[in-house]
């Protein structure tokens, strides 16, 4: 039995930016792709979704696993 471990959202990543910060930031846009409201297609791989939060976090352009994680575990994503 695998255990899931929680992510830490006051992880800081960038001058004053923590990982909760870039899931509130991407949250609502994901939301619309993932919900069928975006003219982007849902994602399938939790790959896809890493590429595209890392191009669409604000500032900070390097892969966050914890933003990535928190995204895939919520959709369900492999």
């Amino acid at each position: 039995m695998s255990t899931i471990k929680s992510v830490d959202r006051t992880k800081h990543v960038w001058e004053g930016w923590t990982v909760g910060d870039f899931i509130d930031s991407l949250a609502p846009e994901i939301d619309r792709i993932m919900t069928g409201r975006s003219w982007h297609r849902p994602f399938a791989l939790k790959q896809e979704l890493a590429d595209w939060c890392r191009e669409n976090q604000p500032y900070y352009k390097r892969r966050i696993p914890g933003v990535n994680n928190h995204f895939a575990r919520m959709y369900n994503l492999k």
